[in-house]
């Protein structure tokens, strides 16, 4: 093969790759791979943009671009994009994060913002447990893995601070429908009875029927949660589902969008 051969052969990959797709697609070995990656990038046709990553372009006049979520598919594995990305994938916020979020059951010792390719990742560890209900999405060429919308929002009742606070979550549940069968298996999953607080109490409020299928014990209940871990622990007790509701009186008023 020629390198544009090769060139067309590693654009059936996507915008950015591995060295060992790469490897795996053109089924040469690595030091003949070595060779055309050094060719095309001389040429301007690939950028190397991390280790063992590549950015390509059909045009060396235009320089490559490589979507956030293809970059943090490619840098952090196992991941999937979640929180607030995911809500605003599915069209369940109306506000666009600056930072993409990642979920990985891997600990590396992430710091807490992480730049790629001058783009900001939150890379949030959880435990291999919470590392379920993923959908794909096709990006460009490429697919990723994201959290699926049920998975989303339970996500979001598991950390807030990861989707712009509790109010995120609760315009999501009020403006969207889910498998709302799904969404209870999901809470239930986590272990993390904040979680299936937070949703009796929203559910209930918005008369979405989940809070009839969530069951508390009097332990839960005098166990203490924040609705909102993002805001002061100011507020009203709710006994019933076991929550400080500390979120301002007129809260609710601000679901329209």
């Amino acid at each position: 093969m020629n390198k544009m051969e090769v060139l067309t052969k590693l654009l059936e990959l996507g915008e950015a790759f591995t060295i060992q797709e790469a490897l795996d697609h053109l089924k040469i070995d690595r030091n003949l791979l070595k060779y055309y990656l050094k060719t095309l990038s001389e040429a301007g046709f690939i950028k190397r943009i991390g280790k063992g990553i590549y950015a390509i372009t059909p045009d060396p006049n235009e320089p490559p671009s490589v979507h956030e979520f293809v970059l943090a598919s490619l840098f952090v594995k196992p991941s999937a994009i979640a929180y607030w990305s995911a809500l605003n994938y599915y069209g369940l916020t109306e506000q666009i994060p600056n930072i993409t979020f990642v979920q990985t059951p891997r600990k590396r010792g992430y710091e807490k913002i992480v730049e790629f390719n001058n783009r900001k990742f939150k890379i949030v560890t959880v435990k291999p447990s919470k590392f379920f209900g993923l959908n794909t999405a096709k990006i460009g060429r490429r697919k990723v893995n994201i959290t699926d919308p049920e998975k989303t929002i339970v996500d979001c009742l598991d950390k807030p601070r990861y989707c712009g606070g509790i109010i995120e979550v609760v315009k999501a549940l009020k403006n969207a429908s889910f498998n709302q069968e799904k969404l209870l298996q999901y809470a239930q999953r986590m272990e993390n009875k904040a979680i299936l607080k937070r949703l009796g109490y929203i559910s209930e409020r918005l008369g979405l029927g989940l809070e009839e299928k969530i069951q508390l014990s009097d332990k839960d209940r005098k166990s203490f949660s924040l609705l909102d871990p993002t805001m002061p622990a100011k507020g009203k007790f709710n006994y019933k589902w076991g929550l400080l509701v500390n979120v301002p009186k007129d809260y609710w008023e601000e679901l329209e969008w």
